[in-house]
């Protein structure tokens, strides 16, 4: 069982969702974003989603936007990101899963045999390249992190086709994250009706946990969520706590405040 579902299943025995923050790496630099993950992990978090830097992103409302354009200004890369995950291994000790939330591109770049590699050995638990489908994951991508221990994470959406899902039950390990609703991260005011019926269903239909994120944003959101799903994420709300509060104490209240509501 690999540590992302190992976290899963500690979770359920414990009658609880995940709780699963999200920050982009280098932001406001790597130093800083390092000094962060620390804290989200002193605040309760059960696993971590670092982002990396992107310029093109297609997912990502302003504000991941605006924070992937401050780290990338201070000169963030994904070998720079990798670089900071070892460090959070072997300098701060931390021993929380952590999911690498990427494009597809840089990892292109880098070379997926080495990315792969290069992620195992700094201490990456799985991938989730938030525009690669699981028709186009397969073979050399797929092949790469499984030689690797990494496990594969894919996105399903709303308007996720039967097919789809069946692809995602196929080539995915560790957890499914559940794009709360059809367009761009951000704050949101409210969740959805439909996501309860949406989420029961796709349980019915896959084996692998399921973390729902997009626009959950206040611990009464996460609380309504983590009463649907095996994890919850927070990225956008916490992008702006990072950059609001002017402590670390502050900043690990906030995320405490959130990581209670999903229990």
């Amino acid at each position: 069982m690999s540590a992302i579902a190992e976290a899963f299943a500690r979770c359920r025995r414990e009658k609880r969702a995940a709780f699963v923050p999200f920050l982009v790496a280098g932001d406001p630099t790597l130093q800083g974003s390092e000094e962060l993950y620390d804290a989200l992990a002193e605040a309760g978090a059960d696993l971590l989603e670092v982002g990396v830097p992107f310029s093109d992103p297609i997912a990502d409302g302003a504000t991941i936007q605006a924070a992937a354009q401050r780290a990338l200004a201070e000169g963030a890369t994904l070998e720079r990101v990798l670089g900071l995950v070892s460090r959070l291994r072997s300098e701060r000790g931390l021993r929380l899963p952590i999911v690498l939330f990427s494009y597809f591109n840089p990892i292109h770049a880098y070379g997926v045999e080495r990315f792969a590699e290069h992620a195992a050995g700094c201490g990456v638990d799985g991938v989730l390249a938030v525009d690669l489908p699981p028709e186009e994951a397969a073979g050399s991508y797929l092949e790469a992190l499984r030689r690797h221990a990494l496990d594969p994470i894919f996105l399903l959406a709303p308007t996720s086709t039967a097919a789809r899902v069946k692809q995602v039950a196929r080539a995915g390990s560790g957890f499914v994250y559940y794009v709360s609703r059809a367009g761009v991260t951000g704050e949101r005011g409210s969740v959805r009706r439909e996501l309860a019926k949406e989420v029961r269903a796709l349980r019915k239909r896959l084996r692998l946990p399921v973390a729902v994120g997009f626009g959950v944003s206040t611990p009464e959101q996460v609380r309504a969520v983590a009463k649907l799903a095996d994890g919850v994420v927070v990225g956008s709300a916490l992008v702006t706590a990072a950059g609001g509060c002017r402590s670390r104490k502050a900043f690990v209240a906030k995320a405490r405040e959130l990581a209670r509501a999903a229990r």
